[in-house]
C-alpha cells in the first residue's frame, strides 16, 4: 500500500520537474483514499512557502473543511524541511511516509527531527525510504540537468 501511494507522490514530483521546480511531490490519504495532491511551485509562484507539503495540507484542509487532519497520512518524495515538518505537526497529520532523505535540510531525521526530538503537543509517526531509489534518482537527474544548464 505504501508503494502505491508513494508512486502517486512521485507523479506529482514529475509535474514539478517538468516545470523546472525541485521535483518534490506530496499526497495526503484518509481512509485509504487520496484527498489531496501537490508538488513544488516555489519558483513559478516566487513564494518560498509553496512547498508540496504545505500545498497538500492546504488542499486537504479545504476538502475536509478542517485544519485538523486527524487520521490522515502524507506521502512525500523528499524529507520535509523545518517549515513543512512544523506544518505536519500543526495540521495533526498522523504519519508521514518519506521517499528520499535530505541530508542538507531535512527536519525528520537527517539534520534534525522536529517530529520526534521535541515535546510538541502532537507527534507525527515517520516511515522512511519508501521507493527511496526512485525518489533519489528523480532528484539527482534534476540537479544534474540544472548544473548543465548553468554552465
Amino acid at each position: 500500500m505504501e508503494e502505491k501511494f508513494m508512486k502517486e507522490a512521485i507523479k506529482e514530483a514529475i509535474k514539478a520537474y517538468e516545470k523546472l521546480e525541485v521535483p518534490v511531490g506530496a499526497i495526503i490519504v484518509k481512509d485509504g483514499k487520496i484527498i489531496a495532491r501537490a508538488h513544488n511551485v516555489k519558483e513559478q509562484k516566487t513564494d518560498t512557502t509553496k512547498h508540496a507539503e504545505i500545498l497538500a495540507i492546504q488542499k486537504a484542509s479545504k476538502k475536509l473543511q478542517n485544519w485538523r487532519l486527524n487520521n490522515c497520512q502524507m506521502y512525500v518524495t523528499l524529507e520535509p524541511c523545518p517549515m513543512c515538518a512544523g506544518a505536519l505537526i500543526q495540521s495533526r497529520i498522523e504519519k508521514v511516509y518519506i521517499g528520499a532523505m535530505d541530508p542538507k535540510a531535512g527536519a525528520c531525521g537527517s539534520v534534525l527531527n522536529l517530529l520526534k526530538d521535541y515535546t510538541f503537543n502532537h507527534k507525527v509517526e515517520i516511515e522512511t525510504k519508501i521507493l527511496k531509489t526512485e525518489c533519489e534518482d528523480l532528484l539527482k537527474k534534476f540537479f544534474k540537468e540544472l548544473r548543465k544548464t548553468k554552465k
